[in-house]
C-alpha cells in the first residue's frame, strides 16, 4: 500500500505532466495562478518617486548640446518609475517626461492616436500649434493634444522652455491602437489666433449650433492665470478640503466632464501650514509643483518637494500632503478611463 507521501508524489506528477501536456497546446491551468490573476486590492509594481528639478534641469540643458530636435524628433527624459524601468512609464498606465525646446528650435508637427497634455514647468515665450491653432506657452499652463491631431513646438524666445509631458501611451499599447504619422511640413500653417477657442469655450458660454466630434475638450489651452484666479477666490471664501485643499478639476466646457477621456487633470490650491489627512484612489497619480514647498508621505517615504519638482503616488497606496508655505500642485492620473470602466474607487482617512 502506498503511503500518502508517495501518493501525493504520484499526483503532483501527474499534474505536472498534464500541465506540460496542455502547455504544447498553448493552454495552462488558471487555478495555479489564480492568487496572483485576481488579487484582493491593487498590486501595482509603481513606486513612490520624486523628481527634483534641480536635478532634472542641468541634464536637460547637457541633452540640449548632445542632440537637436531634428535628430530627437521630442527632446526629452522619459521620468521612468523605479518599480517600472525600461517601460517608459511613471505610473502602470501612464507616460510622464519633462521635454525642453531651446530658442530658435522647432520640434517638427507630427500626430499619433494617443492623447498628450502639456503642463508648462520652465520658461516663456514658446509656442504650440494644435490643429492649426497657435498658443503660447507660460509656466503654469495646461495644453491638451488631442488624439490623432497635428501639432508642432516652436521657441521664438530668448530663453529656453521646458514642460511636462503626460500621455495615455501605456493605455493605448494594452488595447494595440498605436499609430503615429509625419506631417509634411515641419511647421503647420496657422490659421486662428491663439485666444479663438478661449472666446469660444472659456467664457461659460458655446457657440451656438456647436456640436462636439470628439471626447475631448475643444478647449486645449487653459491659462495659469485663470485657473490660479479661481483657486485664489475658492481659498477666501470656501474652507479646504481635509485631504486636498482646494481643488478644481479641469473639464470640457461644452459637457462638464473630464477634458480628455482617458487623462483627469487637476489644480489644487494647499494653504500655508496645510497638514492633510490620509486619501487613497485606484488611480496612480503624477504631481508637479507649481508654487511652494511641502511633504507628501506616501509608502514609508516622506517627499519633500519645490517648485517645478513631480512625484508621484501609486495606486491604493495611501498618502498625505503638507504644506509649509502656500502651495499650488498640478496633478493628473488615469480617472476618466477608470470611472468608465466602472473600476475607480477611492477612500477618504
Amino acid at each position: 500500500m502506498k503511503s500518502t507521501l508517495q501518493m501525493k508524489r504520484t499526483v503532483s506528477e501527474q499534474r505536472q505532466s498534464f500541465y506540460e501536456e496542455i502547455n504544447r497546446a498553448n493552454l495552462a491551468p488558471l487555478w495555479e495562478v489564480l492568487h496572483d490573476v485576481v488579487t484582493r486590492e491593487p498590486k501595482t509594481p509603481c513606486l513612490p518617486y520624486l523628481w527634483k528639478w534641480a536635478d532634472i534641469w542641468p541634464w536637460l540643458l547637457k541633452a540640449s548640446d548632445l542632440i537637436s530636435t531634428q535628430e530627437s524628433i521630442r527632446r526629452v527624459l522619459v521620468l521612468e518609475n523605479p518599480g517600472l524601468r525600461g517601460k517608459s512609464s511613471i505610473t502602470h498606465s501612464l507616460y510622464g517626461g519633462v521635454q525642453v525646446i531651446m530658442p530658435g528650435e522647432v520640434a517638427p508637427s507630427h500626430r499619433h492616436s494617443q492623447t498628450a497634455m502639456r503642463f508648462v514647468l520652465q520658461g516663456k515665450g514658446a509656442y504650440t500649434t494644435v490643429s492649426g491653432q497657435r498658443v503660447s506657452m507660460n509656466v503654469g499652463d495646461f495644453i491638451i493634444t488631442p488624439s490623432w491631431v497635428f501639432h508642432d513646438h516652436g521657441n521664438p524666445s530668448d530663453e529656453p522652455v521646458a514642460w511636462l509631458d503626460g500621455l495615455d501611451v501605456a493605455l493605448v499599447e494594452l488595447l494595440d491602437a498605436q499609430f503615429m504619422e509625419v506631417d509634411s511640413g515641419e511647421r503647420q500653417v496657422v490659421q486662428h489666433a491663439a485666444d479663438l477657442d478661449l472666446a469660444r469655450f472659456g467664457n461659460t458660454m458655446l457657440p451656438v449650433g456647436y456640436k462636439s466630434h470628439s471626447r475631448t475638450s475643444p478647449l486645449f489651452w487653459y491659462p495659469y492665470d485663470r485657473t490660479r484666479e479661481a483657486l485664489e477666490t475658492m481659498k477666501t471664501q470656501d474652507d479646504p478640503h481635509e485631504c486636498w485643499g482646494h481643488k478644481l478639476q479641469y473639464t470640457d466646457p461644452s459637457t462638464g466632464g473630464w477634458a480628455m477621456p482617458t487623462m483627469a487633470t487637476f489644480m489644487q490650491l494647499l494653504p500655508v501650514g496645510f497638514r492633510g489627512a490620509v486619501y487613497r484612489s485606484t488611480d496612480s497619480t503624477v504631481y508637479a509643483v507649481v508654487e511652494g514647498e511641502g511633504r507628501c508621505h506616501v509608502g514609508g517615504q516622506t517627499l519633500a518637494f519645490g517648485p517645478k519638482d513631480v512625484f508621484v503616488c501609486p495606486s491604493w497606496m495611501p498618502y498625505r500632503l503638507e504644506a509649509t508655505t502656500e502651495t499650488v500642485l498640478f496633478s493628473y492620473s488615469d480617472r476618466p478611463a477608470q470611472q468608465a470602466l466602472d473600476l475607480w474607487r477611492e477612500q477618504i482617512g
